[in-house]
């Protein structure tokens, strides 16, 4: 398929298709007659791409996935740490909002209980 096919069926810019190629996330595609030809798993790669994107991995954490197992694995080991803790902040970040719902105090940050949260939260994370 072409780059012009690729792009609609994953719903992915032609520009970031190439832009993939030029940074070893898709293997260069052979071409026919000066243009890209795509084999169908290139579409199958374009989803992998984008769902590790959408995990919050970087480019190069992603280009990290395609190196030998022990840099991969500090790669992941390093990634888990990371969404560990985004996980704890989002939590605090849901706690904060439902309290900040219910709250009656005008000003939120005068809340004892608001503050006592709070004083938890950075006695957890040390």
């Amino acid at each position: 398929m072409t780059i012009g096919q690729l792009a609609e069926t994953t719903g992915v810019p032609a520009s970031a298709i190439r832009f993939w190629e030029r940074h070893g996330l898709l293997p260069v595609p052979e071409r026919q007659g000066g243009q890209r030809r795509y084999p169908p798993e290139a579409a199958q790669r374009i989803v992998v791409l984008r769902t590790c994107q959408q995990a919050g991995l970087t480019l190069a954490e992603i280009g990290e996935l395609q190196e030998d197992p022990p840099r991969r694995q500090a790669m992941i080991r390093a990634k888990i740490t990371e969404v560990e803790q985004r996980m704890i902040d989002l939590e605090h970040a849901h706690q904060l909002l439902v309290h900040a719902l219910q709250c009656g105090e005008e000003d939120i940050t005068g809340c004892p209980k608001f503050r006592e949260q709070m004083a938890a939260w950075d006695t957890s994370s040390r």
